[in-house]
């Protein structure tokens, strides 16, 4: 047997129990009981599978060792304890996604259920995002307008957002440092960076989301006018719908039929369906979106800040960057959570980026600084 081949075995087996810890960690806090059994229940396959590899590594005489999750899963694990399921859900769903085919290829799987295992739990996982989501969830994962790609993931908007904050005021205090020896001067201007950073987030925000609720109930009220003027096209509109979801056309036109007789239901399908829209959230709300996205920006933003409140000179100087450096590594290792990648070169790489861009800040102050006396 190869030496890839039992790292493999033991990469498999690693994977397994990681799931199965985060799905454990789900159902505790899942307040719906239906739920709640079914994140038991992937749990169990995943604990199945896990056994599947630790006898393949006994076969070769190796021992597996004791089931101890990765960090990365006692960190998730831990947020769905204390914040709900629905914070790691998306990240959980994209990672099932994601290998849902690995063991495809894998020979020692070949005559089992477990490809077609990890394929339904990436189509349960899949259904599972479309159910109701909380409103903080909502909320949080719809902070700062190009992060609105991260597919309802609550928690990797919360690490961006604050993200944001401490490189764009990293770089203001490094520029003004490099402008002026004034510890005063610095902390002022990073103090009126944070909050005027936090206040332009927060006004997007709710000019965003309050544009999108305004849109969204002006289609609501179109769609409305045409279900009253012209029911039987909007009828047919829900029979096409229907169709397409592999309903048979008579029984289409019955379902159809039926709803339309309850204009509310049937504007509830139409709008979801058709439109793409909540008639329930209608873009959620502006001001839990503002002062979300306020609270996030000046979260980060105020680390390097925090040493020019505490001392002056170059003692500051020093521990801004150095706090700033620390905390761009954690949050570089935060993303892990989402990417998989090895905590070191995520860390490491957010860390240099940041710093590298508070350095030609740093440059281009020294010399308006030195241009302008």
């Amino acid at each position: 047997m190869a030496d890839d081949d039992l790292r493999r075995f033991r990469r498999n087996r690693q994977d397994e129990v990681d799931s199965a810890a985060q799905y454990r960690a789900m159902a505790a806090s899942e307040p719906d009981a239906a739920v709640a059994k079914i994140y038991r229940e992937l749990a169990q396959v995943e604990e199945k599978h896990a056994g599947f590899w630790e006898a393949k590594l006994r076969e070769h005489g190796l021992d597996p060792g004791p089931r101890r999750p990765s960090w990365r899963a006692r960190v998730l694990a831990w947020t769905a304890r204390r914040l709900g399921p629905r914070m790691i859900l998306p990240t959980i769903a994209q990672s099932e996604a994601v290998s849902r085919n690995d063991y495809a290829a894998q020979s020692e799987t070949a005559h089992t259920r477990m490809p077609a295992q990890e394929r339904s739990h990436a189509r349960v996982l899949k259904a599972m995002l479309k159910r109701p989501e909380g409103a903080v969830g909502s909320e949080l994962a719809r902070v700062e307008g190009r992060h609105r790609n991260v597919g309802g993931n609550a928690l990797r908007a919360a690490v961006l957002g604050a993200n944001d904050g401490l490189c764009s005021n990293l770089a203001l205090v490094m520029g003004v440092a490099g402008a002026s020896t004034s510890s005063h001067a610095i902390l002022v201007a990073g103090l009126a960076g944070l909050v005027a950073g936090a206040c332009s987030m927060a006004l997007g925000e709710w000019v965003s989301v309050t544009s999108s609720r305004e849109l969204a109930e002006r289609e609501l009220h179109v769609e409305r006018d045409e279900l009253t003027a012209a029911p039987e096209e909007e009828r047919e509109e829900l029979q096409l719908i229907y169709e397409a979801k592999g309903i048979p056309k008579d029984e289409a036109r019955q379902l159809s039929a039926r709803l339309l007789d309850d204009h509310g239901a049937a504007l509830d399908v139409l709008a979801r369906e058709e439109l793409g829209i909540d008639p329930g959230e209608l873009g959620g709300s502006a001001r839990v979106a503002a002062i979300t996205s306020f609270l996030l920006f000046a979260f980060g933003a105020v680390f390097p800040v925090i040493p020019y409140m505490l001392a002056t000179g170059t003692t500051a100087f020093v521990a801004s960057i150095a706090v700033s450096a620390l905390t761009l590594f954690g949050i570089g290792a935060a993303i892990t959570l989402f990417t998989g990648r090895p905590v070191w070169i995520s860390g490491g790489r957010q860390a240099v980026l940041g710093l590298a861009a508070a350095g030609l800040t740093f440059g281009l102050g020294s010399l308006l600084g030195t241009a302008l006396g």
